[in-house]
This record gives C-alpha cells, structure tokens and sequence, in this order.
C-alpha cells in the first residue's frame, strides 16, 4: 500500500438549525450582494476598457465597499475570486469563438438574494470536535456585541470522525433548497493501492446508456438506464399529484428521488471500478461531455428529441465522474478525460467518419470495413484509442462479437447493487 494525500469533502447536517438559520440566511444573502456589486463594477470595467480585473485588483477595490465587511474578510475574497474564475471561464470561450457563451449572471430570484453558498477559510472557523460545534465567523456588520460568531452543531455520517482529520482547509455553509448543511473540505492521508494493471478502457457516457464500457483487451460492457428513467417517471407523476409543488409531501418524495439516484450512481461508480480491477486496468478514460449540448460544427445547441433533451439535462455526468475518480483513485486507476469530438461517428476498427453509419437501435455498421458495433461501444472505443492505439492498427483482431454484443449489467432495487443481464438462447 502506497500513502497519498487527497481532497475530500465531508457533508454534515446541523442539528441546531432552528437557532442560526437566521444567521446563516444573512450571510447567504450577503454573499449573493456582494456577487452582484462584483458584477456590476467587472461590467463596468469591461464595457469602459475592455479588460477584467484579476481577482486581487477587484479585492483591493472592493474592501472599503460596505458589502464587503457583511462576511468575514477571507470569505468576501472568495467570493470575489469565484466570480473572477467565472468572468475570465466566460471569455476564454469567447475567445475560442463561441458567440454564444454567456458572462455570470446576477444572483437574483426576482428581487430578492438567493442564499449563495458561504466559504470560510482559517481563519473564518473554529472546529471543536469533542461536542462536534464549529464556530463560523460573521463580517463585522452583522456583528452584535454579544455574538461575533455562529455556533452549528453538527452531525457527520457514522464513518466519518473529524477528530481524526489533521488538515481541514475550509468549512463550507450551503443551502440546499430546504435548509442549511455544512462542507468540511479537508487534506487526508489515504492508503492508496498499487495499479492492479496497464491495461486502459474508454467509458462513453450518454442519455440512453448511461455508461459503455471498451476495454483493451476485446471486452464491452453497457450499463443502461431503465431504472433512473423508471425512477423519474414514477417520482414525477406521484409528484405531480400533490397539492403544491412546494408542500411537505412533494419535497419528501423529491428527497426520496435524489436518494435513490445518489445511490445509483455510487453503485455503478463502485461496479465500473470493481470490473476495472478485476480486468487490470490502470487508466480509465471518460469521454469530456463539457460541449454535448452543443454542435460541433456550428455552435447550436443540438437536438436529442423531446425525451433525450429532459434527459440530458437531467443526468448529473460531472457528478457521476468525481465519484468514479474518487473510487478508482483508492485502487491506484488513475481517471482522464479525453475529448469525444467524432467518437459516436467514427468507426472504432478503420476510422472511417461518416454521420449515416450511426444506424437504427444503437447499431453502428461501418460502409467501409463492413464492422457492426453497438454505438455507444463504438464510441467508448474511440474514446480509448485516443490514449492507447486500437489493436488492428498493429496486428491485432477487431472482431464483430464483442463490439456487437457486450455484456449487460442491470441495477438490481432489491439489491442495491449491479449485476449481469441473463442471455437468451434460441
């Protein structure tokens, strides 16, 4: 076993929520104005000479503002560099040629703040984890002369002990719609297995089988999504039943569909990493789906049909990624994302780049070489021979069976976990 330092982020909930959501909901909204006065003075500087400020010269203007002294001092600076990060993000692509990206927004619902989450760095927070209390410090507006600070009592998952964590580089305020929860961001020490191999696989991730699986050594899993689909069908239609889409009931069973989903993807993640282990895979690279909902060719926003559309937007990829890269990481599998440009249209076995090849039911049949593939296994494979050259390409086969019919693995409710598709023979 290798040692490895890591980020992890711990979520806690707070068990005195009735006596300092007040006082969190006043720094959430303090945080949203001083977004907006960012905002505002970064468009000022634009439109006048068109240059954005870096995160330290909006800082420095910035500190005398009254805004700024409604947070401690380290969290308005975060709050100001997020917002730096996200306007020089914004003209990157502009400079790349996107016409159609959009500069960050102000943090409005109407005419009132959102509560925008709340960073505090060091010197912002005091940790007492023997009665498990952390102490959040308020800017010095919002300071009474009896109460400088916020007092949370928190509650991790039973398998986390913050006691036992050296470095906790930052406490995290969120609002997750309903109430406020706390996000310890921490530097630990992991045991870190070695490669269990050298061998690669391409995963593509996509709106009908969530993840297609191309391993280097001929095999092809498919990982589908009947059962989230099922879940957001069944949710939406009990939902829409209530009363009031904000009721008790309606936020239970929302809690309920995100719970199911969470798990989903923890299970598939944990599975995609116990078959990688199994196959002696040292690299896993995932298709970079940061451009899917765009056209490669014009910059429009491509079109899915109805239901595809609700679904792209629906599934959490970034999400399911961060936990695939956690999980791996502890078995030594590194994870890299690669670009999918031309991967669903081109032919994993010669190369041949053509939309029409992209048949009916998922198949992939080659004009050229004659190749028949499931298409989203074609993709996962272009996606691995981006880093590791394709087996035809130096001697080896590149048969029709695997490409054509990989191994199915469903997600089992009863379970909880994954397992292999029964075949039908004739």
């Amino acid at each position: 076993m290798a040692k490895q330092v890591v980020t992890r982020t711990y979520t806690a909930s707070i068990r005195n929520q009735q006596q300092v959501s007040d006082d969190l909901d006043s720094l959430g909204f303090s945080a949203s104005k001083l977004w907006n006065v960012g905002r505002w003075t970064i468009s000022r500087v634009w439109d006048e000479i068109d240059y954005i400020p870096e995160h330290d010269e909006l800082t420095a203007y910035l500190k005398s503002h009254e805004r700024y002294d409604d947070l401690h001092s380290q969290s308005s600076q975060r709050v100001l560099q997020e917002l730096a990060e996200a306007f020089t993000g914004w003209y990157g692509k502009r400079r790349n040629g996107d016409t159609r990206a959009n500069p960050p927004g102000y943090r409005k619902h109407g005419d009132e703040h959102p509560r925008s989450t709340v960073t505090f760095k060091a010197a912002g927070f005091k940790l007492d984890t023997k009665y498990n209390r952390v102490r959040l410090s308020k800017g010095s507006n919002l300071k009474e002369y009896w109460s400088d600070f916020i007092l949370c009592e928190y509650q991790t998952r039973p398998d986390v002990d913050l006691s036992t964590v050296e470095n906790i580089q930052q406490v995290r305020a969120v609002w997750t719609g309903e109430e406020w929860e706390l996000h310890f961001v921490c530097k630990v020490e992991i045991d870190v297995s070695e490669a269990p191999g050298k061998k690669t696989v391409g995963v593509d991730l996509g709106i009908n089988n969530f993840a297609a699986l191309a391993y280097e050594d001929g095999q092809a899993d498919l990982y589908p999504l009947n059962c989230l689909k099922q879940d957001d069908y069944y949710f939406s239609k009990r939902i829409a039943r209530c009363d009031d889409s904000t009721s008790k009931q309606a936020n239970r069973l929302n809690q309920k569909k995100s719970a199911r989903r969470t798990h989903y993807f923890h299970a598939l993640s944990k599975h995609i990493v116990e078959r990688c282990v199994d196959e002696g895979v040292g690299t896993i690279m995932v298709g970079d789906l940061s451009g899917i909902r765009e056209d490669e060719e014009n910059g429009e926003s491509k079109n899915w049909g109805k239901h595809g559309n609700l679904d792209l937007h629906s599934w959490p990829f970034d999400r399911f990624t961060d936990l695939l890269e956690y999980k791996a990481e502890m078995e030594g599998i590194a994870v890299e994302e690669v670009s999918e440009r031309d991967t669903s249209k081109s032919c994993s076995c010669c190369g041949r780049t053509r939309d029409a090849n992209r048949v009916e039911r998922g198949l992939y049949v080659c004009d050229v070489c004659k190749m028949v593939a499931n298409a989203d296994v074609n993709g996962a494979e272009n996606i691995r021979q981006k880093v590791s050259p394709s087996p035809a390409t130096d001697g080896g086969d590149r048969s029709n069976g695997w490409l054509a019919q990989p191994s199915t693995f469903l997600f089992d409710k009863e379970t909880g976990a994954f397992a292999p598709q029964e075949r039908v023979t004739s």
